[in-house]
């Protein structure tokens, strides 16, 4: 299984473990799937990210 599909499950998991119910916890659900599958998809290395930590060039 690869690390995002991991990362998406977890993300998931942890949403209804911190919020059970409701129109918040919906949402809450979908932000950390979301975050948890960029995540995983950055160690899978589908996806990079260092030009988010990367300040910007000076030329």
């Amino acid at each position: 299984m690869k690390l995002s599909t991991i990362g998406l499950i977890a993300g998931l998991l942890l949403a209804i473990a911190a919020a059970t119910g409701g129109w918040w916890a919906f949402l809450l659900a979908i932000v950390l799937g979301a975050l948890g599958g960029i995540i995983g998809a950055h160690f899978d290395g589908d996806l990079d990210l260092s030009a988010l930590t990367r300040g910007r060039g000076r030329g």
